[in-house]
């Protein structure tokens, strides 16, 4: 258990959002957890999240140990990209889910982790130890996980500001524009709280850049530039603009109306998508600067054999 003081150096300022920016404390969702659990005093007092604060007033913050971790630690082999003793970087397969939850306790790559990991951060909670950001189960590609707080909450401070650089590699239906940027508002589906959607009120801001580097007949290959880091972003967004990812199951990847495509085009598009049983998306590249050695990291890997496949065939129709 760590426990510290801070004053408020200015007034009007959200208690979460103060908080959010001291480098020793954590992410602002994060604050506000400790703040509703009672683990923020404000001049003794526990106060809500969005207390504006006053010059002057003394912040008690407790942050309590992590939960113990109930998790089994697997030996499942891990094609690391980059360790040293602060963060890791991971090809991540797909397939693999990245941390426990919805009644899946064991494969993941936490428990991947905590075997291969003397030590990982705690801010992530007792099931997402180490875990900065996340990629869907179907998605494969590099993910960075930290080993400890100072680097977690270096690197999701740099999430948030948009300095850690995420290039995805994705082969979309039809034919999009050559390059443009997706934005819009994302939220949980209407419909389908498993599934997020475009929403026109009450989503958050989301913001895709893509560039067509290969066309296909019935297809296009693309490099896909985050801007920002909702659930399903690209998925939704492609999805949003009529080029839904190949073979995507949630978001009409593979379920696509073929439209004006002849028999024959029919007939191989059918067949392209029993090259791949996932989503065609890759995370392809990182760049950011290491929070500790303040070093320039980028690092990159080749699409996996499916996707390879994937591409083969597509060049053959």
């Amino acid at each position: 258990m760590r426990q510290f003081q801070l004053v408020a150096r200015s007034s009007d300022q959200r208690l979460d959002r103060y908080l959010s920016e001291e480098e020793h404390v954590a992410t602002r969702s994060q604050v506000q957890r400790l703040i509703k659990t009672g683990f923020v005093l404000v001049d003794g007092r526990s106060v809500k999240p969005s207390h504006k604060l006053r010059a002057g007033e003394v912040i008690s913050v407790t942050i309590p140990d992590p939960e113990p971790v109930n998790l089994v630690p697997e030996e499942i082999p891990l094609d690391v990209v980059f360790e040293d003793e602060h963060l890791i970087v991971v090809n991540k397969p797909a397939g693999m889910v990245v941390h426990p939850g919805s009644g899946v306790h064991r494969g993941t790559l936490v428990n991947a982790l905590l075997a291969h990991c003397e030590d990982l951060s705690g801010i992530g909670g007792y099931l997402r130890p180490g875990i900065v950001h996340r990629l869907d189960k179907g998605t494969s590609g590099l993910i960075i996980a930290a080993k400890d707080d100072r680097t977690h909450v270096r690197l999701s401070e740099a999430l948030r500001r948009h300095e850690i650089k995420r290039v995805y590699e994705a082969i979309v239906w039809g034919k999009p524009p050559a390059e443009a940027t997706v934005e819009t508002l994302i939220g949980r589906s209407l419909a389908d709280r498993k599934r997020m959607a475009v929403r026109i009120r009450q989503g958050r801001a989301a913001v895709t850049t893509f560039k067509v580097v290969e066309e296909y007949a019935i297809a296009s290959r693309l490099m896909v530039t985050l801007g920002t880091g909702r659930t399903h972003q690209i998925r939704v967004h492609l999805a949003h603009i009529g080029h839904p990812v190949f073979g995507d199951p949630t978001y009409g990847g593979r379920r696509r109306k073929y439209g004006d495509f002849s028999q024959q085009l029919m007939r191989k598009a059918r067949q392209c998508l029993e090259v791949i049983d996932r989503q065609a998306l890759h995370a392809r590249r990182l760049v950011f600067t290491h929070p500790i050695t303040d070093t320039t990291m980028r690092l990159e890997v080749a699409v996996p054999e499916d996707m390879k496949a994937l591409k083969e065939a597509l060049r053959q129709i």
